[in-house]
């Protein structure tokens, strides 16, 4: 199990995030169905919250009054999720192959149901920011520190809630919120910009009164760098524009469309593990 600590390396950090991919790939072989490529574009960010020391948590009190909230909104990609609150400690390590098993607390997607530390249910797609927005809300009306952050799919904010959402993030000032676009360019049927257009994206979110930072989605230096200057921001939300690979870190997988929701063959995961060996 990796250890959450103060101020780890970007060494330890990496090696975490190989640790996840190994479990996403085998997670999903063993379900034989899921999401690979959603996955694994979202290692970096998910890693860099939860164990890089910039998101607030507590393994030992899991609903600390003041801790930061988390919401992954594009909840097909749970495999990443599951693997990461595993490794920190939160849920079983040795569950995680019952990923889409009947009676798993591992479901499809999450649900508070099965996993209750969980701070929402999600995988219908266009809802997470308006969560996180209402969990930033609540938190100044409390005058508490927490922060609440949110990753979205860039299929995803193609639905009309998310610009409804930002409208009143905007509007409100909730500088405790932040938003990250996993920016990874396909979805379920194809290529982004074939389906439907979302650039130019950061003047958009610059248009709707967001804070925009543009930066490598697998670069954990800049993704600290971000954090830190999302939490300087005052009077806006800020928003996250994380440049991605699709199934990033496994050749096969990488920008392959197929790869949004086919789980890998015995002998494809063969290949995979070795490459994140």
């Amino acid at each position: 199990m990796a250890t959450v600590t103060a101020n780890p390396s970007i060494e330890q950090l990496q090696t975490t995030c190989k640790t996840i991919r190994r479990h996403i790939v085998e997670m999903i072989h063993a379900a034989k169905s899921g999401h690979p490529g959603g996955s694994l574009s979202a290692v970096e960010i998910l890693v860099s919250l939860y164990f890089g020391g910039h998101m607030r948590h507590d393994v030992s009190n899991p609903v600390w009054p003041e801790r930061d909230r988390f919401i992954l909104s594009k909840g097909h990609a749970c495999p990443a999720l599951y693997a990461v609150l595993a490794e920190a400690g939160y849920t079983p390590v040795d569950q995680l192959l019952t990923l889409r098993q009947m009676g798993s607390i591992y479901q499809g997607h999450p649900d508070r149901r099965f996993i209750p530390l969980l701070e929402a249910s999600t995988g219908s797609l266009g809802l997470g920011l308006s969560l996180v927005l209402g969990m930033g809300l609540a938190a100044r009306l409390d005058q508490s520190p927490s922060r609440s952050y949110v990753v979205l799919g860039d299929g995803e904010i193609q639905e009309g809630q998310i610009w409804e959402a930002a409208m009143f993030g905007a509007f409100h000032k909730l500088d405790n919120v932040c938003a990250i676009v996993d920016y990874n360019r396909i979805q379920l049927d194809g290529f982004v910009k074939d389906i439907m257009e979302v650039e130019p994206l950061a003047d958009k979110w610059r248009a709707f009164g967001w804070h925009v930072i543009e930066l490598d989605g697998h670069d954990l230096g800049a993704l600290a760098a971000a954090w830190e200057e999302a939490k300087a921001t005052k009077g806006k939300p800020t928003v996250l524009i994380a440049h991605t690979v699709k199934g990033k870190g496994v050749s096969f997988m990488e920008n392959n469309p197929k790869f949004h929701g086919v789980a890998p063959t015995t002998a494809e995961l063969e290949v995979a593990l070795k490459e994140l060996a």
